[in-house]
């Protein structure tokens, strides 16, 4: 019997990629890459120039269909493989990534009459402009008590489903109106798959306030606002497919942009977070899987229902079944260091690191790491991009304290990467502290090539540190719930034992570089309650007197 295959197909904030990859062990053939034409629009549309307000972020969903057309095509070529071996296909995006939908799947954008309103394109994962949105959300959830609210830690996020929902009812209630449902970009790539609208359990539990079958009620909703009473129950509500079940089957215009057969499998959709939980073979209690790119995800399993401080959701079968499934977040990591490295480095240090022969990055990594801990008398928050948990506030924002006149950019770099350790320790603690055991931290995502990062993680929060062995952990992770839902093996977990790999253990905490970093830490945690935790609001001023600079 010939080799089969399968499809994972992972869809990040700039680009897609397609994994080509070998049912019977998880071998990854071949990769390749397509980047979205209109990347990410948060200063204004592409298609008509007109200017976006603060904070917002959006994408064209027909990018969407381009990595169809281009990365798995390519990545089957560079396989070498008979594409009639292929067994099926599935997909992974960031969440909460939506979009308003008519009822063929056509984005709302992609109307004329509607290229140049911001409302009817996808709204990204990080499209913060909801926020006071949000706010209004978790203050009325609050005064009446609401019973889905802990399992959110008592707060919801601008970037979920009914902040951005509240926002465009609000603000563009034609677009609301003429909507047939407001689609997850996770669901709506694989409609165009499958050619059917399922909605995946994992974004509608995480995303949508999906909890025990039922959504908020109909009268919270109508507290919010009367008009918006029904958006539920009109505009999410929809058939839920669980993870490794298959959506539907790969439609003949599908086959014709993929070069796949007709007729395969295609898997319900999931998150890129907690697609990769199986890849890294984490299905188990007690082992936390953190994405770390651009922003970090934190995902786990557990036996326990438990309710967690900031957390951003816990849902059963949220990344595989019979266990509950968290996850937390940091909503910005290496976007920081990407930030402080275009904006703030000299170009000396870029004409060094060309010398030496290396990134920027890592040449600023290497000389950070030649100063003791805590030499560079600095600490840092690390919201840039607002906090994610355990705060959940995007009003929120970054600071650097303790410069003087003799700190050198290799200090900001090193005080920037502890911060995002420190923020991991933090959500880390919490789960501790709520009676979620964090036995193992593992790694996956592109900054884990970064062994002093990955080090100082381990030091940091006193975990033994395991890595992913693949550098496409989102996209084999979609691959094996392709092999699931086309009847290769019977369950995630056994998908996971199969094709998932990774390295045990490669990091472990050194005692007194731990020590250490306790006293920084304990310093971020002063500042973290006082700057987070309302006894100084001064960041949420500053970000209210910018929105008005803005949109003046």
């Amino acid at each position: 019997m010939s080799e089969k295959y399968t499809i994972g197909v992972d869809y990040g904030t700039l680009s897609g990629r397609a994994v080509v990859v070998r049912v019977s062990d998880g071998h990854e053939l071949s990769s390749a890459v397509f980047e979205y034409p209109n990347a990410v629009m948060d200063s204004k549309l592409n298609s008509s120039g007109k200017a976006l307000g603060a904070d917002w972020a959006l994408q064209d969903a027909n990018d969407y269909v381009e990595v169809l057309k281009h990365a798995v095509p390519e990545a089957i070529k560079l396989a070498k493989i008979d594409a009639n071996d292929v067994i099926g296909i599935a997909t992974d995006f960031t969440a909460c990534t939506i979009l308003p939908v008519l009822e063929d799947s056509t984005p709302l954008s992609n109307l004329a009459e509607f290229r140049d309103r911001p409302h009817a394109y996808v709204k990204l994962w990080k499209h913060h402009a909801a926020q006071p949105h949000a706010d209004r959300i978790n203050e009325l959830g609050r005064t009446r008590n609401e019973s889905w609210m802990p399992r959110y830690g008592g707060q919801i996020s601008s970037e979920w489903e009914l902040a951005k929902g509240l926002q465009l009812f609000e603000e563009d209630p034609e677009i609301y109106n003429r909507m047939f449902k407001f689609v997850e970009a996770a669901d709506w790539i694989i409609w165009r798959l499958g050619g059917k609208y399922v909605r995946n359990a994992c974004t509608a539990g995480y995303k949508g306030n999906l909890q025990d079958g039922e959504y908020p009620s109909r009268e919270f909703f109508a507290a919010l606002n009367p008009g918006f009473a029904d958006f539920a129950v009109e505009k999410l509500d929809h058939e839920i497919g669980q993870l490794g079940a298959e959506a539907g089957k790969l439609t003949a215009e599908a086959a014709g942009w993929t070069g796949l057969p007709e007729g395969i499998t295609v898997a319900v959709g999931n998150v890129d977070a907690h697609v990769t939980a199986p890849a890294a073979q984490a299905t188990q209690p007690g082992q936390m899987v953190a994405i770390m790119g651009t922003s970090t995800c934190h995902v786990m399993n557990s036996d326990k229902l438990v309710e967690v401080p900031g957390m951003c959701g816990v849902v059963d079968g949220g990344i595989v079944s019979g266990l509950y499934g968290y996850e937390a977040g940091q909503s910005g990591v290496g976007d920081i260091f990407a930030w402080y490295v275009n904006n703030q480095v000299p170009a000396s240090y870029f004409a060094d690191a060309e010398k030496a022969g290396k990134s920027i990055h890592q040449h600023l990594t290497d000389l950070a790491a030649e100063e003791p801990i805590g030499a560079h008398g600095l600490v840092v928050l690390d919201w840039h991009s607002g906090n994610r948990s355990v705060l959940v506030d995007h009003e929120l924002s970054g600071i650097v304290l303790g410069l003087t006149l003799t700190t050198r950019p290799e200090q900001v770099y090193r005080a920037l990467l502890e911060a995002t350790a420190f923020g991991t320790r933090k959500i880390v603690e919490t789960f501790q502290k709520s009676g979620v055991p964090v036995t193992e931290f593992i790694v996956a995502g592109g900054l884990l090539k970064n062994k002093f990062l990955m080090q100082l993680y381990s030091d940091a929060t006193r975990l033994p540190l395991s890595t992913i062995a693949s550098d496409q952990g989102p996209a084999l992770g979609s691959a094996i719930h392709a092999a699931v839902a086309a009847g290769a093996y019977a369950n995630i977990r056994d998908g996971a034992e199969a094709m998932g790999r990774s390295n045990r253990g490669v990091y472990q905490p050194n005692e007194s570089a731990s020590r250490e970093y306790d006293k920084l830490y304990a310093e971020y945690e002063i500042l973290h309650d006082y700057f987070g935790r309302g006894a100084n609001d001064v960041m949420k001023r500053l970000k209210t007197i910018r929105r008005e600079a803005i949109n003046e």
